[in-house]
């Protein structure tokens, strides 16, 4: 089967990695997003959506598509009282959202939930579904996914024409052999959501680059998996037992908001919560964590120093900084 497929039924089929009843995005789990680190990423999207529901006045909705554990609508909810929907396929998150959004609002399909206001997808597109094409001469060829007595194994067929031609346009320059994650599922999303809210923005938050910035990786590719917070092994091992994943192409996500008519801007999360104010909330927790170091108060300094702490996770340029904020306004 191609490799998409394989992945689709890794993570999403039964017996799949979020298929099952663990809650995979948390301390206990297998990976950490912005909004668990800390509640200050939520509050500062509190205040986009803010300012968004002002722009475009009512009907207004918030929606977070793939909203895992809920720590991004919690916080954001604490900024910002809106009308909130939460979109999650995995069983155990809707568990945990629906203890976030009021009753009713938690739902496993998008078409359910899309209106006009805001979406929200963070660390989405890079588990969407994605085929694999490798540069063979002056074509590409497709990697799928074989039994071979017992033992999955990947073999190379002449690509399907959506996946040469989509690596064609978004590869970049590449050498024999170069390796390209072929991200059709999640441009198609972007096309969609666009589509579905008529009026409003799409945010997407995720790690990846623009497919100049991409180039350098194209000899191994990017694709590979998370458990337990480590890096995994092959994603034929275990599959259902881990997370799979790769960088987004975000010069493949931005013509996909054009084409469906988005103004389009790309930003890198630390200056994207900068300009959000987190800076200042940086400055204000300092003067206070100074104020309470005077008054002797050591257990509340010592919160807010850990506050400080996953606040400078987040603005890390190294880090969490270094990720890219997709803002498509239709």
């Amino acid at each position: 089967m191609p490799f998409d497929e394989f992945m689709e039924r890794a993570l999403y089929g039964p017996g799949g990695f979020f298929a099952g009843d663990e809650l995979r995005s948390e301390k206990a789990g297998d990976f950490l997003t912005s909004p668990e680190v800390s509640p200050w990423f939520g509050r500062m999207f509190g205040r986009f959506v803010a300012r968004e529901r002002a722009r475009l006045g009512e009907p207004f909705r918030l929606v977070e598509v793939g909203a895992g554990s809920g720590s991004l609508l919690a916080g954001l909810l604490a900024e910002c009282d809106v009308e909130a929907w939460a979109v999650e396929r995995s069983p155990a998150a809707r568990h945990r959202l629906a203890q976030v959004v009021a009753p009713g609002r938690v739902v496993e399909e998008m078409g359910d939930a899309l209106g006009r206001g805001v979406v929200i997808a963070n660390e989405l597109l890079d588990n969407l579904p994605m085929a694999i094409a490798v540069r063979r001469g002056d074509g590409w060829s497709e990697q799928l996914v074989a039994d071979r007595g017992g033992t999955l194994a990947i073999v190379e067929e002449p690509a399907r024409p959506a996946v040469g031609e989509w690596a064609d346009q978004f590869s970049g320059p590449v050498e024999e052999g170069d390796i390209v994650e072929v991200q059709l599922q999640a441009t198609r999303w972007v096309a969609e959501v666009l589509a579905a809210i008529g009026t409003g923005s799409l945010v997407i938050i995720d790690y990846g680059a623009t497919a100049e910035e991409l180039e350098p990786r194209r000899a191994k590719g990017t694709l590979r998996t998370y458990r337990s917070h480590h890096l995994g092994p092959d994603p034929l091992l275990e599959p259902g037992a881990t997370d799979i994943t790769a960088d987004v192409n975000f010069t493949a996500v931005m013509a996909a908001a054009r084409e469906a008519g988005a103004a389009v801007e790309l930003h890198r999360q630390d200056d994207f919560l900068s300009e959000l104010g987190l800076r200042d909330v940086v400055s204000q927790l300092r003067r206070e964590e100074l104020d309470l170091a005077r008054s002797g108060d050591e257990l509340a300094r010592l919160k807010i120093r850990s506050d400080l702490t996953d606040i400078g996770a987040l603005l890390n340029p190294r880090g969490l900084g270094d990720f890219r904020i997709v803002v498509a306004r239709v």
